[in-house]
């Protein structure tokens, strides 16, 4: 683990910068919507739009890696966030951000490819699984981090959006100069979603459930606070819960995992994350109230998405591991891009505590669906389980088949033990 560390901190470092930037952006946006007369239904399109952008950076960034590099691509793209930053509080218009989030969604995403490639290349199969846990560690830090950022400027100012265009531009310098050389890349085609459903019922709608459940939290959590009447300060606070949640609760939960069966831990956990939605719909006008609610449905439901991929590995062969992978990654976009939508149309019509309805009905259904999938199947034995691996849904396909990778990994080396 050390020799990873020492060869990628630089990588680390980097992707850690984006992490900040991008964590700032989001919840600034939430906030400065509210400054600028927005109605929470224009700002639910604004914060859809870069998850249609992801969706469409994850699909089209092999190629353009293909063609010009990884140096290129990443150059390119991470200007373009850089730039496109700098632009919201110039150009205040909901449409504008609507094509500014489609446009930084896509090079977000292409960026995460890149970076995580050149990660993926420095491990090696026995420290695979640290690395991606060290990866999801320095991705929340990044996260969490932004938010305190928040209180350090005026939302309705220049200045808060300048800190995340700075810290995006200097992340390019550790990753450019990191002397881990420059990794080969291939895409593999996703699986038909007829045959990956056929394969894993619960993997495809919990993904699709949890898609719209993330975006909830990245997206809309700060323009919940603004319409729940909450400080920037406490805002701030209350989305940084989500991710620190998220952090702690990661690896007793995939611990958990490696010793019961896969589909009962998911029903318990998503049945807390529904306990925890309706703690936040009932406290909305208590701050330490809705930061336990935060923590407990961030650290529940930022970890379904380990445990899902980890259920899916465990029923579909080894050959088919990559393709299952595109095929999750675009499920999961599909309910990311569906979620801020709908809950901008909950919170318009029905208040601020539709936020927090709308994780305990996405929460609730996949509960039932993870109980009622474990009547028409016969649970896999634990010691034929894949190992656990911790994947956050801010990850790029990339890191879903390093996941997969290791999975696989772990099942080679116990059949060569036994």
């Amino acid at each position: 683990m050390g020799q990873f560390i020492s060869s990628s901190w630089a990588l680390l470092l980097g992707i850690m910068l984006l992490m900040v930037g991008n964590g700032l952006q989001g919840t600034l946006l939430g906030v400065r919507g509210e400054i600028e007369g927005f109605s929470t239904y224009e700002m639910s399109f604004v914060m859809s739009a870069y998850f249609v952008g992801f969706l469409g950076g994850s699909k089209l960034t092999p190629e353009m890696i293909r063609r010009v590099g990884h140096v290129r691509v990443f150059a390119a793209l991470a200007s373009f966030i850089s730039a496109v930053l700098i632009l919201y509080p110039t150009l205040a218009n909901p449409w504008v951000w609507v094509v500014a989030r489609v446009i930084i969604g896509f090079s977000f995403s292409g960026v995460y490819v890149t970076a995580e490639s050149w990660l993926n290349n420095s491990a090696t199969n026995e420290n695979r699984g640290q690395a991606l846990s060290l990866y999801m560690i320095v991705q929340m830090v990044g996260i969490v981090a932004a938010q305190g950022l928040l209180v350090l400027g005026d939302p309705s100012g220049f200045v808060l959006f300048v800190i995340p265009s700075i810290l995006v531009s200097i992340s390019f310098a550790p990753i450019l100069l990191s002397v881990s050389p420059t990794p080969a890349f291939g895409a593999t085609k996703p699986m038909r979603l007829r045959a990956l459903f056929e394969t894993s019922p619960l993997g495809v709608v919990g993904m699709f459930l949890l898609g719209g459940g993330f975006a909830a939290q990245f997206g809309m959590s700060a323009v919940f606070g603004t319409q729940a009447g909450l400080t920037v300060k406490e805002i701030s606070i209350f989305v940084a819960s989500f991710y620190v949640g998220a952090m702690v609760m990661q690896f007793p939960l995939g611990w958990l995992s490696d010793r019961m069966d896969r589909r009962e831990l998911i029903a318990i956990v998503a049945s807390v994350a529904w306990l925890g939605s309706v703690l936040g719909m009932t406290s909305i006008s208590d701050i330490n109230l809705l930061c336990a609610a935060a923590f407990i449905t961030g650290g529940t439901i930022n970890p379904l998405y380990s445990l899902l991929i980890a259920h899916t590995n465990d029923v579909v062969d080894a050959e088919d591991m990559a393709a299952t992978a595109g095929g999750l990654v675009f499920v999961t976009g599909v309910g990311a891009v569906a979620g801020p939508m709908i809950i901008g149309w909950m919170m318009t019509n029905f208040g601020a505590q539709s936020f927090f309805l709308f994780l305990a009905i996405l929460m609730a259904a996949l509960c039932f669906y993870a109980l009622y999938r474990m009547t028409r199947r016969r649970a896999v034995a634990v010691q034929d389980t894949g190992a656990f691996a911790s994947v956050t849904p801010a990850a790029s396909p990339v890191v879903w088949e390093t996941a997969q990778e290791y999975a696989q990994t772990v099942a080679d080396a116990s059949e060569e033990e036994a």
